[in-house]
């Protein structure tokens, strides 16, 4: 059975940082895309920041470049989103998700075309 667990979030001020955790167990890490996804209320989820072991490939969301790095760790099936410089349009409930199916793109998955597994979510405030 897949699992994700998100840890992390909070309430912080604009241009302070956070550091989302996704643990993760149920498959095999390197084989799948996995990523971070929002929904703030009233507006659709979109995919924040991705990685793809099998191709080697990040994403990340326009609105983020260059404030958010992703990262994971195989050893210990863990996947990060660093979070510099919020901003109040942060706020959202931050999703991690793993594609269903392995070896796609993360621009792919990010881009919210692939099916996907689903943790609890996290709530990330950003106050001015």
């Amino acid at each position: 059975e897949v699992q994700l667990v998100e840890s992390g979030g909070g309430l912080v001020q604009a241009g302070r940082s956070l550091r989302l955790s996704c643990a993760t167990s149920g498959f095999t890490f390197d084989d799948y895309a996995i990523g971070w996804f929002r929904q703030a209320p009233g507006k659709e989820r979109e995919g924040v920041s991705c990685i793809s072991k099998s191709d080697s490939s990040k994403y990340y969301a326009d609105s983020v470049k260059g404030r958010f790095t992703i990262s994971s760790d195989s050893a210990k099936k863990m996947v990060y989103l660093r979070m510099n410089s919020l901003a109040p349009d942060d706020t959202a409930v931050y999703y991690c998700a793993v594609d269903k199916a392995s070896y796609g793109s993360s621009w792919s998955f990010c881009r919210g075309w692939h099916s996907a597994h689903w943790g609890q979510g996290t709530q990330v405030t950003v106050s001015s």
